[in-house]
């Protein structure tokens, strides 16, 4: 079956160049790669240019003003694969990747679900990856909705949902993955298929990238109970059982152990990292229980620092997302959308 993979890309100069090498190294190699440029004025599209040139198999949409949605539904129209497989700009993509998310297709599934990773270059990206970002052991592939980063379908398979939903600027691809499973597509896990996605580099841009996902979530009712309980626990809950310890000393103990147990994955995740890179003992040992296990885990003290900038990430990415989800659910009211 032939097999097309689509990008979307805006302003991704700096990260479109090993994108498009490591799509090109795959061990299945793709047999087309089709990009919708949104409109980039960094450089984007006389870097894609460039690979053209050397590869027939690329080829580029320019699609000035389009958002993610409308972008890829733009590159999947003009790919000719029985099979898209998608990615997004600003990762790189496993040697094997290709190949493995194609599988489950070939052998029947509608909808081939990857997986992506954390791809760190420094302590704070390493610290925003273990918080933001779940350890393949956490998915339940019955309950995953996968990103379009990392997932693969046929093609009528997307037509038949009506592709993206370009009435949404984030969360776009959540939708449509909700969408393919109501109209009863078999989905299949495929946890090998990885990409490598990079965190956000700044708190500032960590802020804003979760405020635009919970803006999404708004805009398209998503999760509405997991937000109402974020704000009960903040502005409720948390409030007053602090004010009870005054009053009455246990209760900042059911303060404390209820946010060692929010962070606990986060710290799950740094320990497993932790471990499978070697890293040499200095300094500090930390005791985490992960796995079900009790394990002894050696650090230093720059480690240290990256287990502590854990409950700050969290905490910034709690209030982006309670500022933006009002604002998405307020366009939503406004303009009596009743899709999602």
């Amino acid at each position: 079956m032939k097999v097309s993979v689509v990008v979307t890309v805006r302003n991704e100069a700096r990260t479109i160049d090993e994108l498009l090498e490591t799509l090109l190294k795959q061990t299945r190699a793709p047999d087309e790669i089709v990009i919708a440029d949104g409109g980039s004025v960094d450089g984007t599209a006389d870097a894609v240019r460039r690979w053209i040139e050397a590869d027939e198999r690329i080829r580029m949409l320019p699609c000035p003003g389009a958002n993610i949605a409308s972008g890829r539904n733009r590159a999947i129209e003009a790919a000719t694969g029985d099979i898209v497989a998608c990615t997004d700009a600003g990762v790189r993509v496993d040697p094997h990747w290709l190949e493995r998310i194609v599988r489950p297709i070939e052998r029947g599934a509608s909808v081939s679900m990857g997986f992506f990773v954390a791809d760190p270059r420094n302590r704070f990206e390493r610290a925003l990856g273990a918080t933001t970002l779940p350890d393949v052991a956490e998915i339940d592939p019955k309950r995953f909705i996968p990103s379009s980063r990392s997932i693969a379908y046929r093609r009528e398979s997307w037509a038949a949902v009506g592709g993206y939903p370009e009435w949404l600027d984030y969360c776009e691809d959540v939708v449509f993955d909700l969408a393919l499973r109501k109209a009863g597509f078999q989905f299949a896990w495929a946890p090998d298929a990885v990409v490598y996605f990079r965190p956000r580099t700044s708190a500032r841009a960590y802020f804003r990238q979760y405020f635009l996902y919970a803006r999404g979530d708004g805009k398209a009712n998503l999760w509405p109970r997991r937000h109402l309980i974020r704000y009960l626990t903040y502005l409720v809950c948390g409030p007053l059982v602090f004010t009870a310890g005054f009053w009455y000393k246990p209760a900042w103990l059911a303060l404390f152990v209820g946010a060692g147990l929010y962070l606990y994955r986060p710290y799950c995740r740094l320990v497993r990292g932790f471990e499978s890179a070697g890293q040499p003992a200095k300094v500090a040992d930390t005791v985490v229980r992960a796995g079900g296990r009790w394990r002894g885990v050696r650090c230093d003290l720059e480690e240290v620092g990256v287990w502590a900038l854990v409950p700050a990430l969290r905490l910034i990415g709690d209030v982006a997302k309670m500022i933006g989800y009002p604002v998405g659910l307020w366009w939503r009211i406004r303009r009596g959308v009743k899709r999602g």
